[in-house]
């Protein structure tokens, strides 16, 4: 009888075991399964269909599921499991590693530049903006999502200081402005469905392309449209691949998302990756720098260099602003034989 028992309780026990180790295999496999279809499209170089855009913003943060599925895969004795979470896990953290090549520029300095870029959503953050360009007098200054009050706003109490200035004048999210202490010349902009001025300025004599980038983001049912747009952006920076260029704005897009790589493979650079700061997020402004995605940027030709790249925090606005120190060199002729 005392035998009976035993085998019994074992036998039990043993199916425990085994329905736990089932338990942590399944629980394994739906996380590891959920990243590598991110992870896939990132392979692929595709942006994939809702809700991959969106998951593909916060491709660091896809380490803790990888972590808690390899855990669960350990626990469980799973090792197809374990070699699958180790894999997923090489690719995250290749694919962390900054896109895109750094070179300096070759040419002699001839002007330093202090860009800012701010996302102030719906114009709300307008009055926190001004004391930030006062204090760090950047000289030029690219504001998304500026309605008309915003605007209003920015004329009266930093207007003396910008007397250059290109505005999509529009209500709400479709305003955007472009503030300068140079000299600039109007130019027709990137069409989008909401405001992206451009211009041409006259830095100490030398012409730079301004171009302030503001697509739709990449919401369930308008990722084409986010799609076309990056795209039109893309357009603008291969055009003229001979003029300094600054595109500089709220992207909704970040390294992972391959239609910002492929803006980046016109030869842009980021400014803040020069800089040493090409992970730092900027949105959402009220989980940063904990949790977040670096979707505003400041994208420049390999005529600039960048010493600076600062994510500063303004009130009313869900994303930091953005001040990047960049130096303008000139582009060396090349060398004619005799």
């Amino acid at each position: 009888m005392a035998a009976t028992q035993y085998e019994t309780d074992r036998t039990s026990g043993e199916g425990l075991r085994g329905g736990r180790a089932r338990a942590r295999a399944w629980c394994a496999g739906l996380l590891f399964a959920g990243v590598s279809v991110v992870v896939g499209c990132r392979l692929a170089d595709s942006d994939g269909v809702t809700p991959v855009p969106q998951l593909l913003a916060f491709l660091p943060w896809l380490l803790v599921p990888t972590g808690l599925g390899l855990a669960f895969a350990l626990l469980g004795r799973w090792w197809f499991g374990t070699v699958w979470g180790v894999v997923v896990l090489g690719l995250l953290a290749w694919f962390i590693e900054p896109y895109g090549r750094v070179a300096e520029p070759s040419g002699a300095p001839v002007a330093h530049v202090r860009v800012l870029t701010s996302n102030v959503e719906f114009g709300r953050a307008a009055p926190a903006l001004v004391p930030v360009i006062r204090r760090e007098r950047p000289d030029i200054v690219f504001v998304e999502e500026c309605d008309y009050a915003c605007q209003d706003l920015l004329r009266q109490d930093v207007g003396g200081d910008y007397p250059y200035r290109r505005a999509v004048a529009a209500a709400g999210s479709k305003g955007s402005i472009i503030l300068s202490r140079y000299a600039l010349k109007g130019t027709d902009g990137v069409r989008g469905q909401m405001g992206m001025p451009g211009a041409l300025a006259d830095v100490r004599g030398h012409p730079v392309r301004l171009q302030l980038a503001h697509p739709k983001p990449p919401l369930p049912g308008q990722v084409a449209l986010w799609h076309r747009e990056l795209g039109r952006l893309r357009a603008f920076a291969a055009a003229d691949r001979t003029t300094p260029t600054v595109l500089a704005g709220d992207f909704n897009a970040s390294q992972d998302h391959a239609g910002f790589r492929r803006i980046l493979d016109t030869g842009l650079r980021d400014a803040a990756r020069l800089a040493g700061s090409d992970r730092t997020p900027s949105w959402p402004a009220r989980t940063t720098p904990t949790l977040g995605a670096q979707i505003d940027h400041v994208l420049v030709s390999d005529e600039f260099s960048a010493a600076h790249a600062r994510f500063l925090r303004l009130a009313d606005t869900d994303h930091r602003a953005l001040l990047v120190d960049l130096t303008l060199h000139v582009r060396q002729a090349a060398a004619t034989r005799p």
